[in-house]
């Protein structure tokens, strides 16, 4: 299992590009942004930063939209960075939420998404492309490789992701909800002619490293609770469409999360994906649990041993809390080697 950890682009930028050196430094093999302009810094200036002072690690967005950015800038953006730092970019993308949603805009539809992953793909790999009535193709780019991970949750989306995407992106670690909704984008993957395990799967959510306490808990839990209300945003509709059992069997996805959503009541963005988020009162210790990887490292290793058995290719943590130096220090000393494969010196 590969690691990622996913940060906001929060000034100062030496402090994002810390972060992501000390992530490399203890194994994490990507480093992921939010992309939305106005909230937060740009990203991918920062990440010419990142690469310029590691030397291993992937750097993306988590995730990036069709709507805010020309599809042909931002397949530049990624084949230039790759031609000064060989090939280190991966791009997550989705209809976009707080990037247009700030902005008064809307998601994009999910077919100029198809649309837009076609030709971001097509030109960051250094090939040509139809678009808008052209062949276009970057005279300057060769062998640029960068895979394009699709952000999805409702059954249409994860159709697409199955269809056309390198990867699956999947926000948040309920590992019942994770379990339905790869094999949703496996059996659309098939259906298409793919090859199912041709697709990684990456499950994101904040990470949080307890000391074993009640009162340690706690803290963790009010540290990333806005998650829940950041997921609620996109989970509504899946929620009340499948919260019977999406199966037809029931348990697929929890009665309990289609309740939580029933206590959802709007959303400010001013305050999206912060640890002091003042619209996640809602949000119940329950799917907080569920939700989020949180307690002891036993613990975050236990429940990553059970997403990893679904097929999940990468965890990515989210960094949105007050302990992101302590939590990466675990993880590399204790959680990663314990999920990644032993190789014996002599056998």
């Amino acid at each position: 299992m590969d690691f990622g950890a996913v940060l906001q682009t929060n000034p100062p930028a030496s402090r994002t590009v810390h972060l992501a050196k000390l992530a490399e430094q203890y194994g994490f093999s990507h480093v992921w942004t939010f992309d939305s302009h106005l909230l937060w810094q740009e990203p991918y200036v920062i990440y010419s930063k990142i690469l310029a002072e590691t030397h291993r690690v992937k750097v993306g967005p988590f995730v990036t939209n069709p709507a805010t950015r020309d599809w042909t800038v931002t397949a530049s953006v990624f084949a230039t960075l790759n031609e000064m730092y060989g090939n280190r970019t991966v791009i997550g993308i989705g209809r976009g939420d707080s990037a247009v949603r700030v902005t008064n805009g809307r998601p994009t539809t999910l077919k100029e998404l198809r649309e837009s992953i076609h030709v971001i793909r097509e030109l960051a790999n250094s090939r040509e492309v139809e678009y808008n009535g052209s062949t276009l193709r970057f005279p300057w780019s060769q062998g640029s490789e960068v895979d394009v991970w699709v952000a999805a949750y409702g059954p249409l989306a994860l159709k697409l992701t199955g269809e056309v995407g390198d990867g699956f992106i999947l926000q948040l670690a309920d590992v019942d909800i994770a379990k339905w909704m790869i094999q949703t984008v496996r059996d659309a993957a098939d259906a298409a002619g793919r090859d199912p395990m041709s697709i990684k799967f990456c499950v994101a959510a904040p990470f949080y490293i307890t000391d074993g306490t009640k009162a340690g808990l706690e803290h963790a839990r009010e540290q990333c609770r806005w998650f829940g209300g950041m997921v609620g945003n996109h989970v509504a509709d899946i929620v009340s469409k499948y919260g019977d059992g999406a199966d037809g069997k029931g348990g697929a996805v929890p009665q309990a999360l289609t309740d939580y959503i029933k206590g959802r009541e709007g959303y400010d963005y001013n305050t999206h994906g912060k640890a002091d988020n003042d619209h996640v009162d809602f949000v119940p210790d329950e799917i907080v649990d569920r939700f989020c990887v949180i307690g002891t490292a036993e613990e975050h290793i236990a429940k990553l041993e059970e997403l990893k058995a679904l097929g999940c290719d990468q965890f990515a943590g989210y960094l949105q809390h007050d302990n992101k130096e302590e939590t990466l220090r675990v993880y590399g000393e204790t959680v990663i080697p314990a999920l990644r494969d032993q190789v014996a010196a002599k056998s």
